[in-house]
């Protein structure tokens, strides 16, 4: 029979190019949900924990600064998954400190030229965006071994993960300690933005447990209280897998 004439129409058609994107969804999804949720840079990593309690006392010096990390961790991660095959490994942390350092410094730049007010709202704490051990972190343990696509992607979900605690932190202390919410918005977007500020009752005296570092510690301490609790209830909620360990029998066939 010749090998030409053999009808194939029976046969099971194998898909790869289906296989292949639903794989790739799967990687970005897993991505998306370690950036978010399993690995947080802040509530898991525990990372970038100075910048992250010293200027979360207003909702809008959070996102400042969030933003700020967001545009340098995106960046970083593309250029560095870009220079990996050509950067010696014995000289690879240098050069991506200087990566890291000129976007920082960049970022820095616009915003002194275009948000002066948040500027100096920040104070040092944008140029310490250097030494947040999140970018130098993701540069070393994703970019430099994945794709510019996959890294960019997971620099958007770390540094949008980082950003949602920075937010929600920073909420929280300005609501207890002055009992506003989105106060200096202006210093943000632009002078439009100053009738954007929500007064939700009116204290004498500012709340100052909650404006200052130990109100930070605090704050920080009941979101991972309760993301934990939220790991645990899920983990509850999952079926219980019993595995069967096989018995191995010995057959005696000769007593003496």
């Amino acid at each position: 029979m010749n090998g030409s004439n053999v009808d194939t129409s029976n046969e099971p058609v194998v898909d790869i190019t289906t296989d292949s994107k639903t794989s790739a969804l799967s990687a970005y999804k897993e991505i998306a949900a370690q950036g978010l949720w399993k690995n947080n840079p802040g509530l898991v990593q525990l990372l970038g924990l100075c910048p992250l309690l010293a200027v979360t006392a207003t909702l809008t010096n959070a996102l400042g600064l969030g933003l700020a990390t967001m545009l340098v961790l995106i960046c970083s991660n593309i250029l560095v998954s870009l220079v990996k095959d050509f950067v010696p490994k014995e000289i690879r942390i240098p050069v991506f400190v200087m990566i890291i350092a000129a976007l920082v410094t960049s970022v820095q730049l616009l915003i002194n030229a275009y948000a002066y007010g948040l500027y100096l709202s920040l104070g040092i704490f944008l140029p310490l965006i250097v030494t947040n051990c999140v970018i130098i972190g993701r540069a070393e343990a994703f970019a430099s071994r994945n794709s510019v696509a996959k890294s960019a992607f997971d620099g958007f979900m770390m540094s949008f993960g980082f950003l949602i605690v920075l937010a929600i932190l920073g909420a929280c202390r300005e609501i207890l300690g002055q009992g506003t919410l989105f106060d200096g918005a202006d210093l943000l977007l632009g002078d439009w933005a100053a009738g954007l500020t929500v007064h939700l009752w009116h204290f004498e005296t500012s709340f100052l447990l909650a404006m200052l570092p130990p109100g930070a510690f605090i704050g920080m301490g009941f979101l991972i209280a309760l993301k934990n609790v939220i790991d645990k209830k899920i983990a509850d909620k999952q079926p219980e897998v019993t595995v069967e360990v096989p018995v191995k029998r010995a057959r005696i066939t000769k007593v003496s």
